[in-house]
This record gives C-alpha cells, sequence and structure tokens, in this order.
C-alpha cells in the first residue's frame, strides 16, 4: 500500500514541525518538556507514521500540530501558514483545513445527537453547502468512508467502534481538509477493524490527495499503511525514513527494538522480546542520549553527548553516535561497522 516515493502535489510541504517543544506544569511547579525540540515534515499528499512507545510525546505533538495546545517552543506550519494555538474566538478559516481525529470515537462524538446533525455541523459553520444541499453532502461524507446514508439517522451508541471512528473520519471531512492528523485512531479496535479503517486511511489519502499525520504505538500497521515513519522517543525524533527501508534496515537501536517486539502474523520465527525498562520520565530525562540506559549497544560517549541529527543514505536521518559514520548493528551485542555520512542537520 505504501511507497517509497510520492509524488508532491503543489509548493511546500503541507505541514511542518521545526524543532516543537510542549511543555506542561505539574503540581504547579515542575516544568515537563513532553515534547523537547522535534521536527517533523508531512508532504503534500504523503502519509506519515508517527511512532514510540506510550509516554514518548506523540499525542503531545499531534494537538500542538493542530493548535490543541502551544508550542512552547519552535514552529509549526500548516501550508507555510503558521498554526496558533486555539481560542475562544473563530480559527482563520485557512486553518480549519487541518483537522484531527483522535483515539476514542465515541467520547468525540455527541451521544445526544444523531450523526447526520453533526456531520453537519462544519458544513454550517464553514458554509460549505447550502442548506438544501448539506443533506446529500452529509450522505457523500458516509458513502467516502464506506457507511449507508441511513447511518444519518441513528446516535453514536448504535455502532460499533469500527463504525464509530469512520464517523469521526467523514466529520474531519466534513471541513474539506487538506491535512489530518490522527491520534491513535486505531489503537481501541479490534485487529479486524484495524486492517479495515487502515485501508480507509490509505485509500481516502489516494482519493482525495489528503496529507495524513498518523501516530501509532503499533509499528507493523504504520509499516503497510506510510510512506514515511519518523520515530520517536521521549520528545525527541531518534529516525526517520521511508517506511520500506527503514523497516527492512533500522538505524537507530530503538528502532530495532520497536521491529523486533513485533510478532509474526503467521507466527513464525523467534518470539518477540520486550524492549528491557520503559519510558523515562520525561520531567527528568537521561543525560546527552536519553536512549542509552536501555540500549544494548551504549558506550562511554552516549551518557555524555547528546547525538546529532546525521543525513544517512537518501531521505533518512537518524539521532545516535553508532551511526556517525554507520550502519546499524549486524547482530545484537555487535557494533555497526561505518557506512558514509551525508551530513549532520544543524
Amino acid at each position: 500500500m505504501a511507497s517509497d516515493n510520492v509524488p508532491l502535489n503543489g509548493e511546500g510541504p503541507a505541514l511542518e514541525l521545526r524543532d516543537v517543544e510542549v511543555v506542561y506544569e505539574r503540581r504547579g511547579r515542575e516544568r515537563v518538556r513532553a515534547v523537547a525540540g522535534a521536527s517533523l515534515t508531512v508532504e503534500r499528499g504523503q502519509i506519515v507514521g508517527l511512532v514510540g512507545e506510550s509516554g514518548c510525546g506523540k499525542s503531545s505533538l499531534a494537538r500542538a500540530s493542530v493548535g490543541l495546545v502551544p508550542a512552547a517552543g519552535g514552529s509549526v506550519l500548516f501550508e507555510s501558514r503558521e498554526v496558533t494555538p486555539l481560542t475562544r474566538r473563530a480559527r482563520p478559516r485557512e486553518l480549519a483545513r487541518l483537522q484531527m481525529v483522535f483515539q476514542n470515537p465515541y467520547s468525540s462524538l455527541n451521544p445526544r445527537r444523531r450523526i447526520g446533525s453533526q456531520l453537519a455541523d462544519a458544513l454550517d459553520v464553514l458554509d460549505l453547502a447550502a442548506p438544501r444541499e448539506r443533506r446529500a453532502r452529509v450522505e457523500e461524507l458516509l458513502d467516502l468512508v464506506g457507511l449507508p446514508a441511513s447511518a444519518a439517522a441513528r446516535y453514536p451508541h448504535q455502532f460499533s467502534g469500527g463504525q464509530r471512528q469512520r464517523i469521526a473520519v467523514a466529520r474531519a471531512l466534513a471541513a474539506d481538509p487538506s491535512v489530518l492528523v490522527l491520534d491513535e485512531p486505531l489503537a481501541s479496535l479490534d485487529a479486524s477493524a484495524q486492517a479495515q479503517v487502515a485501508n480507509l486511511l490509505v485509500d481516502l489519502s489516494r482519493r482525495l490527495s489528503l496529507s495524513l499525520l498518523l501516530i501509532s504505538h503499533d509499528l507493523a500497521i504504520v509499516r503497510h499503511v506510510a510512506d514515511v515513519v519518523s520515530v520517536m522517543y521521549l520528545g525527541v525524533m531518534v529516525e526517520t525514513g521511508p517506511a520500506r527501508s527503514l523497516w527492512s534496515l533500522p538505524l537507530h537501536p530503538y528502532t530495532e527494538a520497536l521491529i523486533g517486539a513485533v510478532p509474526h502474523p503467521d507466527g513464525s520465527g523467534f518470539l518477540p522480546e520486550a524492549l528491557p525498562g520503559e519510558v523515562p520520565d520525561p520531567a527528568h530525562p537521561p543525560a546527552a542520549c536519553r536512549f542509552h540506559p536501555r540500549c544494548p549497544y551504549a558506550f562511554d560517549r552516549c551518557s555524555k553527548e547528546t547525538p546529532v541529527t546525521l543525513a544517512i543514505e537518501s531521505e533518512r536521518t537518524v539521532a545516535c553516535w553508532l551511526q556517525a559514520g554507520g550502519s546499524p548493528p549486524a547482530r545484537p551485542g555487535e557494533r555497526p561497522q561505518p557506512l558514509p555520512l551525508l551530513h549532520a542537520e544543524e
């Protein structure tokens, strides 16, 4: 489904995050940097997967990307326009084309209103359809996500989890978006529904030229959906690259561990091993490389210097001292052999 090379439509990225920081206050005094300077680019018509364990800052970055939480540092650009935090005032119309789909579709839908009325809200607020045309547009939105027109007259509790997530996607599509940010949209679904919704997202992206930022902790799903994958650990990006090459040749030990923890669908091969330890408290991150306390290949430099982001091979970046000239580990416990380095990003 995914391809390594996606043609760009238009000029400039659809969504660009530059050194974004998200800071929360805990217990009134302690400041927690949930996102500690993360950069990510979603080109037009591209599906980008953002993966990492729970607690690594993915959802905070997703919320910052649409203005639900303010960025304490860095910038978020939607089609070259700065994304401002949401307030009680009306949002600029151009930014309404940047939409978000949440993890729990039931909590994001109003249980007391019919589905048709909820889908018509965006059409009404943004004046995207005349009153006499709204019913037809609602039916069109339902058809886009694979639901019958009769669904408009029903309430959220009358649908399955997968159907409710389809409705949440349809509501986002009602705003005629060019970018969808999806925060763990498959996490609350069973395996069958996950596959169906994942296929739907790919189909919508291709049919409507939608750019998608798909946040997930499931690298196996992202592998089959995304064109490009960014791997996040404790508030920072550790690796980015085309989905196929990243899966076949991970450059960062954390990426390698995530892939190693994915079970084989047919039950073949070795049992997956859990990554040792847990994501540290972002209020007190490890010094230098944030992953080094859990890394099987760590050496002295890892605990003393923060790794810079390196460009290795085409369209691939990694922040790891093992890759300062080099390749991924060949076997567990072995140091990688160096490969040509393109450059270090500022």
